[in-house]
């Protein structure tokens, strides 16, 4: 297998490339820019279609067409971009139309900065556009995953016919590191009994998310939920790091999740027992996996670069068992491993103290 140094941004595009997406659609960015500069390079190389839109708003209208022909599409921004999708991917998902699109998450709210963040949780968690709908969301916390959970995007985009994302902050998209290469896919899924291609055989299919009457929207509702039910039951995807014997357990995703990992290491040999659980899919959120964990450990801490969005999605799942504490470092200020390690500090004091 072949290696290379790249920016995680750009293991995107390999990783895209290799599960046969053919069509990119978007507008750079920073911090986001390198995919689309990427994929002008790579896609028509092989292909493909790059076109830079005139506006985000027109990407995501592009990739819904593409997607309506059964074609592997993805487009990709950051934040105040990201949000010109939400209208686009409502639709996308509307029509149960399979694509992926990237975040690279910069800081805000409005114009922000270029700095990392992870504040754009909420809007790809929970929804950020019209009506009852969910995006699988994806979390790498490297280069290799930039690469590995975009083909895994493209492929949990086909099989339950949803939107994708991935999202992922600033610094995960700049930092370079040793990807290795992987084999393209050569069996794409046929879509042919809903895709609209041209041919006779697709002639009868329709692609939209218009359902005028009120039953018959609430009945397209109901099926989309129990697709998405399937989702949450069949493809949560997380890593647990000493978790077996910690009072603490720590929750973090994407770079702070790295930053962790180091900290916990560094509590352990102070005698704290520390762990972290690492949401992989931030939708499916691991729900039943901290539920679980609550069951032993006496205290959990949401690390995250924003004031507090995932710590919602924590506490839901520890259900008040025990404590759930919150850090966050906003603005694209990123916390150190000390930093980290003298709040476990304090959780810790409390509990010997109690």
């Amino acid at each position: 297998m072949a290696k290379q140094f790249m920016k995680g941004n750009d293991a995107i595009v390999v990783g895209a490339l290799a599960a046969g997406c053919r069509a990119y659609y978007g507008y750079p960015i920073t911090p986001a820019s390198e995919i689309a500069h990427a994929a002008a390079l790579h896609f028509p190389a092989l292909g493909g279609v790059f076109i830079q839109a005139e506006s985000e708003v027109s990407a995501i209208n592009m990739v819904y067409g593409t997607s309506g022909m059964g074609v592997r599409v993805m487009t990709a921004s950051s934040s105040p971009g990201f949000s010109l999708k939400q209208e686009g991917l409502s639709y996308c998902a509307g029509a149960e139309l399979p694509c992926v699109a990237v975040n690279i998450v910069r800081g805000g709210p409005g114009l922000g900065n270029i700095a990392p963040e992870q504040a754009d949780y909420f809007q790809i968690t929970k929804g950020g556009g019209h009506g009852n709908y969910r995006l699988i969301a994806l979390a790498p916390n490297g280069a290799q995953e930039m690469c590995d959970l975009t083909m895994k995007a493209f492929d949990l985009a086909d099989k339950y016919r949803n939107p994708a994302c991935i999202m992922a902050d600033g610094i995960t998209g700049q930092m370079m590191e040793v990807v290795d290469i992987p084999e393209g896919v050569t069996d794409l899924p046929d879509h042919s009994d809903w895709a609209v291609t041209g041919k006779a055989q697709t002639s009868g299919n329709l692609i939209s998310s218009i359902v005028l009457e009120a039953e018959d929207l609430e009945a397209h509702n109901l099926k989309l939920d129990a697709k998405y039910k399937e989702i949450m039951a069949s493809e949560v995807m997380y890593e647990e790091y000493k978790t077996e014997d910690a009072e603490l357990v720590v929750v973090a995703y994407g770079v702070v999740s790295r930053i962790v990992y180091s900290t916990v290491d560094m509590a352990r040999k102070q005698g704290l027992k520390v762990g972290l659980l690492r949401p992989i899919t931030l939708w499916p959120f691991p729900t039943e996996a901290i539920a679980k964990l609550a069951d032993s450990a006496s205290n959990f801490l949401a690390v995250e670069l924003s004031t507090g969005q995932m710590v919602e999605d924590v506490q839901l799942a520890v259900n008040g068992k025990v404590p759930v504490h919150f850090y966050g470092r906003c603005g694209g200020v990123v916390p150190g491993g000390k930093e980290l390690l003298g709040e476990f500090n304090k959780i810790m004091e409390g509990v010997t103290q109690s």
